[in-house]
């Protein structure tokens, strides 16, 4: 979608549960010493490169808004349920292990993220794809979007004009921010 303006794409620093290997979905854990680190060094990255006038836009999410607050301090952020990680049903809260281990068939064709959208009771790729559209096709100017780690691939995905099924194709990372202008990506580090 090369008509969309400058847009900066930022997951949410590490969390104590990224850490364990457990599902968070719509639950949350604290940002880590290390996930504090991962939005101070967006903040460096953003203050270098993102125009003064973007809009700032967060995931309710507390580890999200944390992010946010850090890596765009002094910034009005506006909340977005949109931009809210999967909703993992069953699976939320629940380790990955647990989870391969009592449905091994999961990770058979190697791809390692659209399983999550297999969950009892959870959300499906075409419901989190709409959502993601929804937020591209509302924005008028450069906008910075702090999200989580499906939910960016799936808006990086429609903001290249990528079907949404191919996310595990697109690098992922804490600490980085994702560009997107006139169609092309880059990841922009401190």
């Amino acid at each position: 979608m090369t008509d969309l303006p400058e847009l900066f794409v930022l997951r949410h620093g590490e969390t104590a549960w990224n850490v364990e290997g457990r599902l968070q979905g719509h639950l949350d854990s604290p940002l880590t010493p290390r996930g504090v680190a991962q939005a101070q060094a967006q903040r460096a990255i953003l203050a270098r490169v993102a125009p003064v006038q973007a809009r700032v836009v967060s995931s309710p999410s507390p580890r999200a808004r944390r992010t946010a607050g850090i890596a765009c301090d002094g910034h009005a952020i506006t909340l977005d349920p949109r931009l809210m990680e999967i909703d993992l049903g069953a699976w939320t809260g629940k380790l990955v292990t647990e989870i391969v281990a009592d449905h091994p068939h999961l990770q058979g064709d190697g791809d390692p993220h659209l399983w999550k959208f297999t969950a009892p009771r959870g959300e499906r790729l075409d419901d989190m794809t709409a959502r993601c559209q929804a937020v591209l096709d509302g924005l008028s100017g450069p906008t910075i979007l702090f999200t989580h780690g499906l939910t960016s691939r799936v808006l990086r995905c429609l903001a290249l004009g990528n079907p949404p099924r191919t996310l595990s194709d697109l690098p992922g990372g804490q600490g980085v921010v994702h560009h997107i202008r006139d169609g092309q990506a880059q990841i922009l580090t401190a």
